[in-house]
């Protein structure tokens, strides 16, 4: 596999999503290959072109302009599975959800949970680090307007089943928005999982109980921690922190029941 100037291995086709997502052992792989993807021209374009011009207050910054990988450990029991990357969150810092104000609101909520080590996350080496959570997107590279299309959607998904294949342990997974909700099910048919019809639709606190090849799965809804739901009030923090208390009640469960300890809140 050819290495772009940044040392990632390049893949530039859908054909060369599906074998290279197919193919990759581990989640340090995984994060390299999906830095090094091509696949998209249009979300190439854009990332490339907003690393270029820049935001004006971050004019000091070197962007990422890549697309952005998954942050967690392979342990994980819950993955958070959000839209895409931010233009100048995401795209500027390389890491999900780093840098813009959706992700102010998930880490907080996250480390409220007891998932997260710090309630912010600013830029790659700030000290942030989580526990028993895995965090995604469902579309790697930050698109137009924030929206994806259809066929950038699907062109992605292998990447993100090979990640939550890549996650032994999962149990939960916390889908933010409807786009992820609907990137979801056709993941999750490849993996082998009984899927219900119709199929549920989105809604904050929906809940829906899977069997799969490797156990249960539970998908819980939440509205997205978009700048749009966040200061209209249609997603609140004690929203956002009942579906994520909710994620960690399930996955201290596992088949068979046995009952394994999650990290606790965070102490005062």
């Amino acid at each position: 596999m050819a290495l772009d100037a940044g040392g990632f291995p390049v893949t530039r086709t859908p054909a060369g999503v599906v074998r290279a997502a197919r193919s990759t052992p581990d989640l340090a792989t995984l994060d390299a290959r999906v830095s090094g993807c091509y696949a998209c021209p249009r979300l190439v374009a854009w990332r490339e072109e907003v690393a270029q011009v820049k935001r004006a207050s971050f004019r000091d910054w070197d962007y990422w302009g890549r697309p952005v990988p998954g942050l967690g450990p392979a342990d994980a029991r819950i993955a958070v599975v959000g839209l895409a990357p931010a233009a100048h969150g995401g795209n500027r810092t390389g890491r999900v959800f780093t840098g813009d104000r959706s992700g102010d609101w998930i880490f907080a909520a996250l480390w409220r949970a007891g998932l997260a080590s710090q309630p912010t996350s600013t830029h790659v080496g700030d000290g942030l680090e989580l526990t028993d959570v895995r965090v995604a997107a469902a579309v790697r590279c930050a698109p137009p307007a924030n929206a994806p299309t259809p066929e950038e959607r699907d062109t992605c998904s292998p990447w993100l089943a090979r990640e939550l294949a890549l996650l032994p342990r999962l149990r939960v997974v916390v889908v933010l928005g409807g786009f992820g909700w609907t990137a979801l099910w056709p993941v999750l048919a490849a993996a082998g999982y009984e899927l219900p019809r119709p199929r549920p639709a989105f809604g904050h606190g929906v809940e829906v109980e899977l069997t799969g090849p490797r156990g249960p799965l539970t998908l819980l809804g939440s509205y997205h921690v978009s700048q749009q739901n966040t200061f209209t009030g249609r997603l609140t923090e004690p929203m956002l922190d009942a579906v994520l208390t909710r994620a960690t009640d399930l996955a201290r469960t596992v088949p068979g029941g046995i009952s394994h300890p999650v990290a606790g809140p965070p102490r005062a």
